[in-house]
């Protein structure tokens, strides 16, 4: 390979990097570190932002990395290069989550590529949802996109399905806003500061009172009365909702299902509509485990979303690529490890 082609190379892997900084994150706590090492990026988990109340196993924090793995994957395509993922690559070192390695001797997929300009435009939206109904061919698309990441995606269809999801929503919210540890680990990973680079912004979020007026209860992320959206979301259990899940309930299942999740969310805002997920019900055992009952699923449910049309909602600002992105020259051969099990 030539130095010209290595420069690409590493320039395309660098903004891969870049594109995996914009994906959505648990609280926005963004959870990643990367390592760029000749035609390989190393996609790390940085259990130090690990949300210990609300994620005690890793799996929103691993959920995170795979959203970033997908994007990086994405950009890399759009850039003109295939790639090559193996997760977990280190049995030695289980924060190291992916390797993506630059592949050229195969075409990259144009169906990722055409995903690119979407990264940008992708958010949470947790404003009011317009009534229209979203169209069986597009949600048709949207489990076809989850699959072709092996993740299984379920529309929640029958009114039982959907008065269930509601009722053990609200049963989990309200038992997670009881434990004085969940609220206090809330208020860490919220503010209202302009120049903060993670963490949920108040301008992003309803202001929270008792007009809200939710089926599904869109967390109460307003810890500081700033927030800025209007309170009134009606969150309804006849939205549109999909439940993402996985086979087995395993890291790199974890790992998966946020690539499909991140293929999921890019198609949905490329066809110009918008999302916003729900996890209460799923982090909460009691609740969990009578979600997979109440519907009977085979699948190990890992978020539910709700995708209609909305307003666009303020941008939410990242860390910049100087914290999470180390460079290494090719021929070190030396990968930093770090020595925090997510088991």
């Amino acid at each position: 390979m030539t130095m010209v082609t290595d420069t690409r190379v590493s320039r395309a892997l660098r903004r891969a990097a870049i594109a995996a900084t914009r994906a959505p994150s648990v609280h926005n706590t963004q959870p990643w570190h990367f390592t760029l090492t000749g035609s390989t990026l190393l996609v790390r988990a940085d259990a130090d932002r690990r949300l210990l109340v609300l994620d005690p196993r890793g799996r929103q924090l691993t959920l995170s990395c795979g959203c970033a793995v997908f994007n990086a994957r994405v950009a890399l395509a759009a850039a003109g290069y295939a790639s090559t993922v193996v997760r977990f690559p280190d049995p030695l070192d289980p924060t190291v989550l992916a390797r993506i390695a630059v592949d050229e001797t195969a075409e990259p997929d144009p169906a990722l590529a055409a995903l690119a300009p979407s990264i940008e435009l992708r958010q949470t939206n947790r404003r009011a949802f317009a009534p229209d109904a979203v169209p069986a061919e597009f949600v048709a698309l949207l489990v076809d996109a989850a699959r072709r990441e092996g993740g299984l995606l379920e529309p929640i269809e029958r009114p039982q399905d959907r008065h269930a999801i509601a009722r053990l929503s609200q049963l989990a919210d309200r038992q997670e806003i009881s434990d004085p540890a969940y609220r206090a680990e809330l208020r860490a990973w919220t503010s209202a500061d302009p120049s903060r680079t993670d963490g949920v912004h108040a301008s992003t979020v309803p202001h929270v009172d008792a007009g809200a007026e939710d089926d599904l209860p869109i967390r109460d992320f307003d810890t500081h009365g700033a927030g800025a959206l209007p309170t009134r979301t009606h969150s309804s259990a006849e939205a549109c909702l999909l439940l993402l899940g996985a086979r087995e309930d395993d890291p790199e299942s974890w790992l998966r299902a946020g690539e499909a999740l991140e293929r999921v969310w890019l198609e949905v805002t490329r066809h110009g509509y918008a999302a916003s997920p729900f996890t209460q019900v799923i982090e909460v055992p009691q609740t969990n485990a009578l979600l997979r009952s109440e519907l009977q699923l085979v699948m190990h449910p890992h978020l539910l979303l709700r995708v209609g049309r909305a307003p666009r909602t303020p941008e939410t600002r990242r860390r910049r690529l100087v914290d999470v992105l180390t460079e290494m020259p090719a021929e070190s051969g030396t990968e930093p490890r770090g020595p925090i099990s997510l088991s």
